[in-house]
């Protein structure tokens, strides 16, 4: 007895809820005053060519005395984003150069007078990578997909996205487990040269002191 498309959609409509639920991450960010460096970031790991939507929604309002920024940098040096003064939702997207990890930062200034205590702002934080940050509602009306074929689509991008990753760890696994074979051959003969040596000079210290004995006419 098969599966009724109905039962099928559900199951896939709870599937996707439970998923975004648990990409979720929700935190307070403190407000600080003065300079330096007070950022709070999130890092992700992201594959070349993968289209990354970073939705962040900061709670409060302007005129608080609070100014919450937002820097999103990969960890080769570049910048995809750097909005000020972040009020309620805000969305930025970038495509991976390479295979890299990526910060979200956030950073709480203290730029008036705040009657609250340790003021602070409320930030969700949502990351969608590949096949999570396409239009699929889009896709469905360009594409007349029914709402299943939809879900089914996301799945299997979903999935491939997944055999990716998979086969980027497993070649990452090989040059790293190449590394340590490469490492415990080099440790060997380090050690190996290490006990010649020693051997080496405690057969010259016995030769030269048996040598300084006989001169002294002590044996």
């Amino acid at each position: 007895m098969g599966t009724s498309p109905i039962t099928l959609g559900a199951i896939l409509s709870f599937f996707f809820v439970f998923l975004q639920l648990a990409s979720a991450l929700k935190f307070d960010l403190v407000a600080t005053s003065g300079g330096g460096n007070n950022e709070r970031c999130i890092r992700n790991f992201v594959s070349k060519d993968q289209l990354v939507v970073i939705t962040a929604t900061v709670g409060g309002s302007k005129g608080d005395g609070q100014k919450v920024n937002i820097h999103i940098k990969d960890s080769m040096g570049n910048d995809h984003g750097r909005p000020k003064d972040v009020v309620g939702e805000t969305r930025q997207l970038f495509t991976s150069p390479a295979d890299t990890a990526f910060d979200v930062c956030f950073e709480n200034q203290l730029v008036g007078h705040n009657s609250i205590a340790n003021p602070s702002r409320p930030i969700e934080l949502d990351v969608d990578i590949g096949a999570d940050a396409r239009d699929w509602n889009s896709i469905q009306s360009q594409e007349k997909l029914k709402p299943v074929e939809t879900d089914l689509r996301r799945i299997e991008e979903m999935v491939a996205d997944i055999v990716t990753e998979m086969e980027y760890l497993r070649a990452r696994e090989q040059r790293l487990r190449d590394t340590n074979e490469s490492t415990n051959e080099r440790v060997k003969w380090f050690a190996f040269g290490t006990m010649g040596m020693l051997v080496g000079l405690g057969a010259w210290q016995v030769v030269y002191l048996r040598a300084y004995f006989r001169s002294k006419h002590l044996i």
